[in-house]
């Protein structure tokens, strides 16, 4: 594996999810403005027990992901503990695999998805319930640091003009259609307890899944716009919902539960670096979370410029 204990920014216009940003298809990426391993899995030989090694920061694929673990990884450094980054590492089921072997250390995730993970059979829905079942729901060896009061969750969305021309602003709504709702979304929902599954469960609707694997991002909104699909699986912090019209379906049976941002950590995590994780948690809330994603899809400004401006203005 490279050396990853440098600051990179890759060149956005050579990214093509980004390139389509320029056009104006704004929306949420899938590329990691500071990927350093192009989504693969860590092929280092990062010994658990080495307290002497750095600590790995990893991140997923999901583009503010990647800037609020640069945001973790500029604080840890202000302190002085020594870091190495690993971001755009992968779909949940590829990096928590990372994390349970040793090779990362420290990572941002999202309440509900990563508790739905260890335990598919979960009844928790709300950030309290999450937040007390992932205390035992956690593999040894990884901890669930504070929960933060942003959200940046699934939601599926339409299109205005099918809101408008089908009287839809619910999930609950779609059984009028009378027919299966087709939905762009990353091939992973197929398995996640609120794709297919708990659509025909909670609301009885017969779901037709087309893979577009760009997290949400401006390829799923243009097969919504253009009516390739009746819905998509956006997150709900992108700026793409308020630019290009969306409409994000209200989910009165609470089938998407509460995604809280916060960090998980693994024993090489000493005390101080996990004060100071904790108070960037605490620090960040809703305003701030569109304030990122804004800066980086809209502005287009560099992960690690974002990060150096978060800190600078909350901390």
């Amino acid at each position: 594996m490279r050396d990853l204990n440098r600051r990179q920014v890759l060149n956005l216009a050579g990214i093509s999810g980004f390139m389509v940003l320029a056009t104006g298809l704004a929306a949420c990426s899938n590329v990691d403005p500071l990927a350093d391993g192009g989504g693969k899995p860590i092929t280092a030989d990062v010994k658990p027990g080495d307290k002497d090694r750095p600590l790995v920061i990893g991140s997923s694929k999901y583009y503010s992901a990647g800037i609020i673990a640069e945001i973790f990884a500029q604080v840890l450094e202000a302190k002085g503990i020594f870091v190495s980054r690993q971001y755009n590492i992968g779909a949940r089921p590829v990096f928590l695999k990372e994390f349970e072997a040793g090779k990362i250390d420290l990572m941002p995730e999202y309440g509900g998805n990563l508790l739905q993970y260890y335990r598919k059979d979960s009844t928790a829905v709300t950030t309290e319930e999450i937040r007390e079942e992932l205390k035992t729901a956690l593999p040894a060896g990884i901890t669930a640091l504070d929960f933060s009061s942003a959200v940046d969750q699934d939601s599926y969305c339409v299109t205005d003009s099918f809101a408008i021309n089908n009287a839809i602003g619910s999930l609950a709504d779609l059984t009028r259609l009378g027919r299966p709702i087709k939905v762009a979304a990353n091939s992973e929902l197929a398995e996640r307890p609120y794709g297919p599954i708990g659509l025909k469960e909670k609301y009885g609707l017969e779901v037709e899944l087309t893979p577009i694997e760009d997290g949400g991002g401006p390829l799923t909104v243009k097969a919504l716009k253009d009516g390739t699909v009746d819905m998509a699986n956006v997150y709900s912090a992108d700026p793409a919902i308020r630019r290009e019209g969306l409409v994000p379906l209200a989910d009165p049976k609470n089938l998407i539960v509460a995604q809280n941002i916060l960090a998980i950590a693994s024993n090489q995590v000493s005390p101080e670096a996990t004060a100071a994780i904790n108070e960037v948690l605490g620090k960040l809330d809703q305003t701030g979370i569109l304030g990122i994603n804004y800066a980086s899809v809209v502005e287009q400004k560099s992960a690690e410029q974002i990060a150096a401006d978060w800190i600078a203005n909350n901390l």
